[in-house]
């Protein structure tokens, strides 16, 4: 399945995984950010909004490429942020997204700056074009609750540098989202219409209506928690990506690693991204 994103409104949810912000040094951005449990996520952000005329209506999504900083060099601590990202069809009821339909799914790169005293969530997320990574194969869901085509699924991430390859993310069950399927739900639709500008979050309702009630939003749904590597090593030009979201009924993580490393490995039921950071 193939979809033409670039009229798609797109997001990102913040603190789904336990232990991603802090290893990532972001747990301190959202001091303020009350939520309605320990465990809940942070927030929504955007990283693609068409049509707007700020940097972030800039198209940031490539299947094979991540362009790494030019005003940056070597330092500006990119990092891979391995997850699964679903594409809903909104519906809308008096300006309000009423209801999220879910079409597809697919493996995610939601690559960061970790950047220092940004205001908001956005200004580490669309530095240019291929500043982002969505793989070519989307996989039908027409039930984004349990029992649906996701449960098996799992999220795994690896960076080949010099020759030798790395898990970068732990390899992760997407069941084991701190929110996932109707609670999940629930909460995306509360954050569309009612998060406002506070603190690194963005007033949702008005980006939506600014972007004309788009008929399809993109939502990533958090990155998995790293590995030492993947905590310790940013990304660096020359580096070679890879994020699969996998059925894991179908496929070891070992047939994995080894499709990774360039093996010519047949995996079933599973998208696939990787990347080369240029």
């Amino acid at each position: 399945m193939n979809f033409d994103l670039n009229n798609t409104l797109c997001f990102g949810i913040a603190g789904n995984f336990a232990h991603h912000l802090e290893q990532a040094g972001e747990n301190a951005d959202f001091v303020n950010v009350t939520t309605e449990c320990e465990s809940a996520p942070k927030g929504l952000f955007p990283y693609y909004i068409p049509g707007s005329q700020t940097f972030l209506g800039t198209y940031p999504l490539s299947h094979d490429e991540i362009h790494y900083p030019k005003n940056l060099q070597k330092d500006a601590h990119l990092h891979l942020e391995a997850e699964v990202c679903v594409l809903f069809e909104a519906s809308y009821i008096d300006g309000q997204v009423s209801d999220l339909l879910p079409k597809a799914f697919a493996a995610f790169n939601d690559c960061s700056i970790r950047k220092e005293g940004a205001k908001k969530i956005s200004e580490k997320k669309n530095w240019g074009a291929s500043s982002k990574g969505v793989s070519k194969q989307f996989l039908r869901v027409s039930r984004f609750e349990e029992g649906g085509e996701m449960d098996p699924f799992h999220i795994a991430s690896f960076v080949k540098r010099d020759g030798q390859l790395h898990p970068y993310g732990e390899d992760s069950p997407v069941l084991t989202y701190n929110y996932f399927y109707g609670k999940l739900k629930t909460w995306m639709l509360k954050q569309l219409n009612e998060q406002r500008d506070f603190g690194p979050l963005e007033d949702l309702s008005e980006i939506i209506a600014n972007a004309g009630f788009p008929k399809q939003i993109l939502i990533s749904l958090g990155a998995t928690s790293y590995t030492h590597f993947g905590e310790n090593e940013f990304l660096q030009p020359g580096d070679e990506l890879a994020v699969y979201v996998y059925d894991a009924t179908q496929n070891d993580l070992n047939s994995i690693k080894r499709h990774a490393s360039g093996e010519k490995i047949e995996l079933h039921n599973s998208s696939v991204l990787k990347q080369q950071v240029l």
